[in-house]
């Protein structure tokens, strides 16, 4: 018999440490809405050595329930295998050349300061957790790198949130970004985004376990609604061809259709993993993304971006389409036209066709001018 979820898949203190270490600020962090957050710590992961001029440091930023677990097999402490494990390796971003650093974002739950963090009360955050900001994610951020001495880094990596973060990184300390990779992520979240957004946060809001989000130390969490938000968001991480071709539309023999066992699938697994409480405050934060609010727009904060810059957009993305990158592409004076990632995976390719984006890294990394795939 399946064991049913636990109330929260978040990291607790007593779980295995796996490859996590952290950075304590001693400072609290100011956000930008308001108030401040007190006692941040921000788990990360590295792979590689930082050489002696402090210049070979590459940031690898995750989207919205991944970690800071890039590279490596599931272990203790580490459920799932790495994310991005064909990228941080020789001959793309290679650990005995350059020094990887991957945190896990602000607000998330496997290691960094979140919702199912403990207070500096002794209690969990829950309902208390204040708002977050892709701004301040980068903030937290930009204490990290403080605190590794690292003035600069050779290149920031996204894809998704990660690349709304990576955005971030080069508008708000443009000296600090030697080289920008941009997958599939936009200048800022639309509204199209924002409604795919919303009844995701309803369906965990709505559930029972929700209890306002102090569900902790409950016997029993949130999962449904948050299975439900993620087999909402799984859809528009696909496309409508991909789906029909794998699945079609027969049912199988308990009656269902195949695509809707495949999206139970999908959600059993992150509940198993992740945290409601997280998924709110990072699906929210998404939907703040705005490198332009206070900046004079869009336009005129992409001008601020002084790193070169390679943007890689998918052709069936349907949640971030290919015109958001190209947006990204003619804004930035460093960028040199979009690459185009061929898949049939929808918004999920940037994490699947890692061969066409390892070519993308090894140009950013080497400089080496775009030969096929531009616009």
């Amino acid at each position: 018999m399946v064991a049913p979820p636990p109330a929260t898949g978040a990291w607790r203190e007593a779980d295995p440490v796996g490859r996590r270490q952290w950075v304590r600020l001693n400072r609290p962090l100011p956000l930008e809405r308001e108030g401040e957050l007190p006692a941040v710590q921000l788990a990360y992961e590295t792979w590689g050595t930082l050489n002696s001029r402090r210049s070979n440091a590459v940031l690898v930023l995750h989207a919205l329930t991944g970690d800071s677990h890039v590279a490596g097999p599931a272990g203790p402490g580490h459920p799932t295998a790495g994310w991005w494990d064909p990228l941080v390796q020789p001959g793309v971003i290679d650990p005995a050349r350059y020094f990887v650093v991957a945190p896990n974002v602000l607000g998330g739950c496997q290691g960094s300061t979140g919702p199912s963090s403990v207070a500096p009360d002794g209690k969990p955050w829950g309902s208390r957790f204040p708002a977050l900001t892709v701004r301040d994610q980068v903030a937290a951020e930009v204490a990290l790198a403080d605190a590794l001495g690292i003035d600069r880094w050779a290149a920031v990596v996204g894809g998704s949130m990660g690349g709304m973060r990576a955005l971030e990184w080069a508008v708000t300390a443009p000296e600090r970004v030697e080289s920008l990779l941009l997958l599939a992520s936009p200048a800022q979240s639309s509204a199209d985004q924002i409604a795919w957004t919303y009844p995701q946060l309803l369906a965990i809001r709505s559930d029972p376990g929700w209890r306002g989000g102090d569900y902790y130390d409950s016997a029993e969490g949130p999962h449904r609604g948050l299975g439900v938000a993620r087999r909402i968001a799984h859809v528009t991480y696909r496309s409508e061809a991909e789906l029909s071709a794998r699945f079609g539309r027969d049912p199988q023999g308990d009656g269902r259709y195949a695509v809707e066992s495949y999206l139970d699938h999908h959600a059993d697994k992150l509940v198993r993993r992740f945290d409601a409480g997280s998924y709110v405050v990072l699906a929210e934060a998404m939907n703040s993304h705005d490198v332009g609010r206070g900046r004079g727009g869009v336009a005129a904060a992409l001008r601020r971006i002084t790193a070169r810059t390679v943007v890689g957009g998918v052709t069936t993305d349907r949640l971030y389409p290919l015109a958001r990158q190209e947006e990204l592409a003619a804004g930035i004076p460093g960028a040199d036209g979009l690459r185009v990632i061929d898949s049939p995976y929808g918004h999920d390719a940037f994490l699947i066709e890692t061969e066409q984006i390892a070519l993308m890294v090894k140009e950013l990394l080497t400089g080496t001018a775009c030969r096929a795939g531009c616009r």
